[in-house]
């Protein structure tokens, strides 16, 4: 394969040009961009899809139960030894 240096030379120019002004929104782009393929990559987009097998999806779910009952509080009683029941 010839790549002549003189045929590619108006296209790197174009490139070194557009790099050059437009580097900010080439940037945010590519940004935005591996964001995107990132969420398709965990969403499953790598995986193998097969005929047979029946389409699984699942979702994330956020569940908040209320409190439920407070245990009622166990009071401790302390007897004392100079205090005696039976002289009641």
């Amino acid at each position: 394969m010839n790549l002549n240096p003189k045929m590619l030379d108006p296209v790197f120019h174009f490139l070194d040009r557009t790099i050059a002004e437009y580097v900010d929104y080439l940037f945010l782009a590519f940004v935005w961009l591996s964001l995107l393929v990132l969420a398709w990559v965990f969403s499953g987009g790598l995986r193998r899809k097969f005929p047979n097998q029946p389409h699984v999806s699942a979702g994330i779910a956020i569940v908040i139960q209320p409190p439920g009952p407070q245990p009622t509080p166990i009071i401790f009683h302390e007897h004392h030894s100079d205090c005696d029941d039976s002289d009641v």
